[in-house]
């Protein structure tokens, strides 16, 4: 058994476009970054008043290196924010900030999508690497022994592979619901200019399609492999 020349269309496909919503995301968030905030508050600042705004008091907001490497950690309940974000003072660290907050309230709220996905993160941590491996694995097995092990393999690889892209599906209702209450505070508390608004709207915008191609290429290969283990290749 080979892999067809689709399966690296489909792949390169996929790349490109990640590429190209990547590389927009990046132009965006350096547009933005130029748009000096009004109040003149950090990305800290920002982050710690829409905690303190919910009602959170067990939520430290801390710095972390990196570009982009913003993220919410439920464990520890720590809003990390990059150190461009957590010291700069514009319409894109307020954005991220605020993005990041919005995970803290989901977590605060106990908000569905985020424990569903939070209940798939160390199934997904143990299974999506080695899933296409045991796929690619046990149809080479099934194909030059003719044994039915090689197509049980596989069909385990496809199972995993399967709560890697349903993870990516729930992550989409997480991103999109933590940019929505981020934007919802930053108009409603008027922390944000009408043009601040706007570019950290498109910049959250722009951000949650990097999630959405993820998920896309998720859902595209394993549907590749789906037909390759149960179809007539």
């Amino acid at each position: 058994m080979g892999i067809g020349m689709e399966y690296y269309i489909l792949i390169g496909g996929i790349m490109l476009l990640s590429w190209l919503v990547s590389n927009t995301l990046k132009r965006k968030f350096e547009k933005y970054s130029r748009v000096q905030l009004r109040n003149g508050m950090s990305g800290a600042e920002i982050a710690q008043k829409m905690l303190d705004d919910h009602g959170i008091t067990d939520v430290q907001v801390v710095s972390t290196k990196g570009r982009l490497t913003d993220h919410y950690n439920p464990k520890d309940k720590t809003v990390n924010l990059s150190e461009a974000v957590y010291n700069q003072r514009n319409a894109a660290a307020a954005a991220v900030a605020a993005h990041e907050c919005g995970h803290a309230v989901q977590h605060a709220q106990a908000y569905s999508w985020l424990q569903m996905r939070s209940t798939l993160v160390p199934v997904v941590s143990v299974t999506s690497g080695m899933s296409q491996w045991l796929i690619i694995g046990g149809l080479i097995l099934g194909g030059a022994a003719g044994l039915g092990l090689g197509w049980w393999v596989a069909v385990a690889g496809l199972g995993f592979m399967g709560f890697a892209t349903l993870f990516s599906f729930i992550t989409l209702p997480v991103e999109y619901d933590a940019s929505n209450r981020a934007l919802a505070w930053l108009k409603n508390k008027h922390m944000v200019s009408q043009e601040e608004y706007k570019g950290s709207e498109d910049a959250l915008k722009w951000a949650a399609r990097t999630y959405l191609v993820a998920a896309i290429g998720a859902l595209a290969s394993l549907l590749y492999w789906a037909f390759k283990i149960f179809g007539n290749d």
